[in-house]
């Protein structure tokens, strides 16, 4: 006897899945698959205990559902349709006192026969008992849950022929119908194990109290009108623990007594599997091992509630302790005796899914690519769902999960991105404020040329008169000095003139390679420093030659380091730094005086605005200084900082030169 080919009993519903990993963290055979996100159940490496089921608050992971295949089975009057309930109902309907309410109500659904899955549990029973008593020592390991059989089969098939050669109660139960109504009937299990829906072929459907619940909501079916009526068949009873930890033990009425006892119980998603690994470790020899998956059956994942274990606890100890009370010894015996010929062996298949482990260097790159660059780096904080780093890398390399489900790796790549988001929204704030005072610098362009342009004739007339009456006066002539006025004004003009062409970028520049270290070290010592100023430059460059018009780019670096010197009349520090690459020169001039105010800032390439006083600036310095920078097809970007509350105060402009004109 086998297994159903049957072997999806879990599958998502695409879309619902929000990326938790508690599904993956709950499995524990990782037979979950991380896809663009979306947490995809694997049903080939399945164990089908329903935790991912239980653990999903969204609702992501649902149970393979029969309900239309039974209701198909009951609506065909062809077949004699047997109906198997679990021992574990009384920890799922706690609302009726008497079980034979329920049965009735199953049995209005349209079953011909209702089995109670206890007598099968008592058949096995007195198996594992004689099984105990001529083992010679061998370990062998309960086959009465079908997840421990799956996962055995799966994950350690070496150990297959540990696994007692025992049918479950299920699988006994439905022999014994089968015994009773004939071969052709039809068997419906009815339980709180999804498992046992992929268990045997022996089991044509099967529902969790659950879908039995929603069966009844469907068809209207209450207490009230159904007939009380009790199970069909041989009587049960102590197979009624079965759902209970140690219930195989009570039954067959031996101990666990650690100096006394040759049997090991446990249950629990963690728990089984170290014992299991225990034994392939032949750490654990000579000892019978009761497993279970769930914390009992009657915490499976088919229960509508899992919660309150110990309350579900005292309703199948009180049942079962009423049900002996009340059990006609004689009568159960025979019924033992009656089926004691049916062949209750249960023969199982290694079927391996264990996957290679990857290379070490492919899972060390992986790492690597995470952040985990030193064992201090492996956090392992379980936010994947794997214990441990290590265990999410070897996922990673077997295609079941990715990278960003670390989640101090993706922290980290959300800081990453922040941080780049913020740098580029200071660029494009940046670059905004660039065009806009570009454009209005455009305007102010336009306007500065034409006027230049009109004055510059009737400037060359004067300047031209004024200096042939200077030259014809004598120099004791009273009048030389007022016509000597009208030419250093008229030059004055000229200059002016000049500016506001250079600043409209009429004028043509004549470029030649300039170290330009030493062009800046030149430029420092054309300029009045003070001794209560230091003055430097600090060069981070290996190539230093920049293609400039040398004699107008002095007026640029000597205007910077003028306006610098005044800036800090109490003294303070002028630095220029030269930075590049192999494109750029990027020259950063430095101060630390007085700064400029915020609402100055969008003003200072202006032609005439000054906030020198009067007779000592004409206002045409710094559009000076942007009209030549751009001419080279540069950049000038401004910093500063006026108010001390924000820190040190000081001015920065940035000169971004290409190499190449």
């Amino acid at each position: 006897m086998g297994h159903a080919q049957r072997n999806t009993v879990v599958t998502t519903v695409k879309n619902k899945c929000r990326v938790c990993f508690t599904c993956v963290r709950e499995c524990p055979v990782k037979a979950i698959k991380i896809i663009d996100g979306q947490a995809e159940v694997l049903g080939e490496r399945c164990i089908g205990c329903g935790n991912c089921v239980t653990v999903c608050s969204q609702n992501a992971k649902v149970i393979l559902d029969l309900k239309d295949e039974v209701e198909k089975l009951l609506n065909d009057k062809s077949k004699k349709v047997v109906a198997m309930v679990a021992p574990s109902f009384p920890a799922e309907f706690i609302e009726y006192d008497d079980h034979k309410i329920l049965i009735g109500m199953i049995r209005k659904l349209g079953f011909d026969k209702i089995l109670d899955v206890a007598f099968g549990a008592d058949l096995i029973a007195r198996k594992y008992k004689r099984l105990l008593e001529e083992r010679d020592d061998k370990t062998f390991i309960s086959s009465d849950c079908p997840a421990i059989v799956f996962y055995v089969e799966h994950y350690h098939p070496e150990l297959v022929d540990r696994l007692a050669p025992i049918a479950s109660p299920m699988v006994a139960t439905s022999r014994v119908a089968r015994d009773l109504y004939g071969k052709d009937i039809k068997t419906v299990f009815i339980g709180p194990c999804i498992a046992k829906k992929a268990e045997s072929d022996e089991i044509d459907e099967g529902l969790t109290f659950t879908e039995l619940r929603e069966m009844f909501e469907k068809h209207n079916i209450t207490p009230e009108n159904s007939e009380p009526s009790g199970f069909d068949g041989p009587l049960s009873g102590m197979g009624s623990l079965f759902p209970m930890s140690r219930g195989l033990l009570q039954n067959v009425k031996k101990s666990d007594n650690v100096i006394e006892g040759n049997m090991i119980v446990d249950s629990g998603k963690q728990n089984f599997k170290e014992a299991i690994k225990e034994v392939e470790n032949e750490e654990i020899s000579g000892y019978h091992l009761e497993l279970l998956c769930c914390d009992g059956c009657m915490m499976g994942p088919g229960m509508s509630d899992r919660n309150n274990f110990y309350f579900k606890w005292s309703q199948i100890s009180k049942y079962a302790k009423t049900k002996l009370q009340n059990l006609d010894v004689k009568q159960w015996q025979e019924n033992i005796d009656q089926f004691n010929h049916i062949d209750l062996k249960q023969s199982f298949t290694p079927m391996d899914r264990r996957d290679d482990t990857p290379d070490e260097e492919k899972i060390e790159q992986i790492l690597r690519e995470m952040g985990k660059f030193e064992e201090s780096d492996h956090l392992n904080c379980g936010a994947c769902g794997y214990h441990r780093c290590y265990d999410h890398a070897v996922a990673v390399a077997q295609g079941y999960a990715e990278d960003k489900m670390c989640l101090p790796y993706t922290i980290e790549q959300l800081h990453q991105s922040v941080e780049e988001l913020n740098t580029t929204n200071d660029k494009l704030k940046t670059t905004k404020l660039e065009l806009k005072h570009s454009e209005k610098l455009a305007n102010m362009g336009q306007i500065s040329a034409g006027i230049a342009h009109e004055l510059n004739n009737p400037l060359g007339v004067i300047t031209m008169y004024s200096n042939i009456v200077l030259e014809e006066l004598k120099k004791d002539n009273p009048m030389r000095n007022d016509i000597k006025l009208i030419v250093d004004q008229a030059d004055r003009c000229k200059n002016i003139v000049s500016g506001l062409l250079n600043f409209a970028r009429k004028n043509k520049i004549r470029v030649k390679e300039v170290d330009i270290v030493a062009f800046l070290n030149r430029s420092l010592d054309s300029v009045i420093i003070p001794d209560n100023v230091k003055a430097s430059v600090i060069s981070n460059v290996t190539n230093p030659y920049v293609m400039i018009d040398e004699e107008q780019m002095l007026q640029v670096f000597t205007n910077l380091e003028k306006n610098a010197v005044e800036a800090m009349p109490n003294g303070g520090e002028l630095k220029i730094y030269v930075d590049g690459n192999e494109n750029n020169v990027v020259i950063r001039v430095t101060d630390t005086g007085v700064g400029i105010p915020k609402e100055n800032m969008d003003k200072m390439f202006t032609p005439f605005f000054t906030t020198k006083d009067v007779g000592k600036g004409t206002g045409l310095g710094l559009p000076l200084v942007y009209g030549i920078i751009k001419m080279h097809n540069g950049k000038i970007n401004v910093k500063s900082n006026s108010d001390t509350d924000e820190g040190q105060t000081g001015t920065e402009f940035i000169i971004t030169l290409p190499r190449v004109n």
